[in-house]
C-alpha cells in the first residue's frame, strides 16, 4: 500500500489544536539529503554536516494539564514505543519543569505514532520538540529560542533541528541548525523496512573519510529549486556501514535506485530509505513501480509518499486518527 500524506503543511512542530488546559501537536518525521561524518568526539559523539528537511508524515502529541505531580504518558499503538522516563517526551517535559521551576506541575499526555522507531526518520526527537512547545505554552513559559533550542540539545542531537524547521543545514552532533532556503516543494518515496537499526551499531561501522565530502552541492541546488542537481548531489556516509549490517536495506537499496531517477538514499542512520522525485506523480509511479516487482521472498515494507514541508502550509493531520490523509491502495 502507498500512503499519500496532505500536502498543506507548515513547520514543526505544528499546532493542530489549543486551549488554556489542552494542545495537540503534529510531530513530522525528516530526512537527510545529505550526512558526512566529518570525525570523533571526545564526548564519543561523531561530528557531523547534514542537511535535514522535515516531511508531511506526523506523530501527535496531545497534551492536557494534569493534578499536581502527575506524570503520565499513553503510546498508541500500545507497546509501539516506551512510555516511561526513557521516552524522550517524558524526557523533554522534566527537563522544560526542572528548568524553569515547575517540578510540580502535572502533566498528561498521549502520543500517536506512526513514524516508524529505528528508522533515521527522527520520530523520537520530533515529539521530544512538541512537549518542549506544547508545555511551553500550557505553562505560559516566555522562553527565548536560545533557551528552548539548549534544552533540545540536552534532550537529543536531532531536537533543535525540529524546533527550527522545516530545512536545516546541522553541524556539532547534529544539534547546531542553521536554517536553511528551499526554493520549492522536494516529493519523496519513502521505504521503511519491516527491521529497526540501533545508531550506535552503524556509529560504530562507520569509516571516516581521509578527505570530507563538501556540502555545499546539495545546499545549492536546493536553494535554486534544482532537483536533479539535488538528485544528484544526495549522500549519507552512513549507508554504506548500514547496508552491510542489515542485508535486507541492500536489496531494498537496489530495488528502489532502479525504480527512481535520481537513485536511493538512507535517511540518517536508518533503515529507512527514501528516493526523491520531480514531482507528487512521479513518487506516486515510484511507489507503485517499487511495490509491483517486489520478490516473492522479499518481507513487505511500508512504502510512502511525502511532500516537504513548506513554512506557511498548514497541517492537516489531526489527533487520534489519519484525519486528512488518504491512501492508496497498489
Amino acid at each position: 500500500m502507498v500512503a499519500l500524506r496532505p500536502a498543506e503543511q507548515r513547520p514543526a512542530p505544528l499546532f493542530v489544536s489549543t486551549s488554556s488546559t489542552a494542545v495537540a501537536l503534529a510531530a513530522p518525521a525528516k530526512l537527510n539529503l545529505f550526512l558526512e561524518v566529518l570525525g570523533r568526539r571526545r564526548d564519543g559523539y561523531h561530528e557531523l554536516a547534514t542537511l535535514m528537511v522535515a516531511i508531511d508524515w506526523c506523530d501527535t502529541l496531545e497534551i492536557s494539564l494534569g493534578a499536581e505531580g502527575e506524570r503520565y504518558l499513553e503510546c498508541e499503538p500500545a507497546g509501539s514505543v516506551p512510555c516511561g522516563p526513557e521516552n524522550l517526551v517524558w524526557r523533554a517535559a522534566e527537563l522544560l519543569a526542572d528548568r524553569a521551576g515547575r517540578k510540580a506541575a502535572g502533566w498528561r499526555m498521549r502520543l500517536s505514532k506512526r513514524v516508524p522507531s529505528q528508522a533515521g526518520l527522527g520520530g523520537g526527537s520530533s515529539d521530544a520538540a512538541a512537549a518542549l512547545v506544547g508545555l511551553q505554552r500550557l505553562w505560559k513559559l516566555a522562553l527565548t529560542n536560545e533557551e528552548l533550542l539548549a534544552m533540545g540539545a540536552a534532550v537529543g542531537s536531532d531536537v533543535p533541528f525540529f524546533l527550527a524547521a522545516p530545512v536545516g543545514w546541522c553541524t556539532g552532533r547534529g544539534e547546531v541548525v542553521a536554517e536553511e532556503r528551499m526554493a520549492c516543494p522536494l516529493h519523496f518515496v519513502v521505504v521503511c523496512p519491516p527491521v529497526g537499526l540501533a545508531t550506535s551499531r552503524v556509529y560504530a561501522a562507520v569509516k571516516l573519510p581521509a578527505v570530507p565530502r563538501d556540502g555545499s552541492g546539495v545546499r545549492e541546488a536546493l536553494r535554486r529549486g534544482e532537483v536533479s542537481a539535488l538528485g544528484e548531489c544526495l549522500f549519507n556516509r552512513l549507508q554504506e556501514p548500514a547496508l552491510e549490517l542489515e542485508p535486507l536495506l541492500g536489496r531494498l537499496h537496489r530495488r528502489l535506485a532502479q525504480a527512481a531517477p535520481f537513485g536511493a538514499c538512507l535517511s540518517g542512520s536508518g533503515s529507512a530509505l527514501f528516493a526523491l522525485c520531480r514531482s507528487r506523480s512521479e513518487a506516486v509511479h515510484v511507489a507503485e513501480k517499487f511495490l509491483r516487482q517486489q520478490p516473492a521472498d522479499e518481507p513487505r515494507s511500508r512504502v510512502v509518499v511525502v511532500q516537504s514541508l513548506a513554512p506557511d502550509r498548514t497541517c492537516k493531520e489531526k489527533s487520534g486518527g489519519h484525519h486528512g490523509s488518504a491512501h492508496q491502495a497498489v
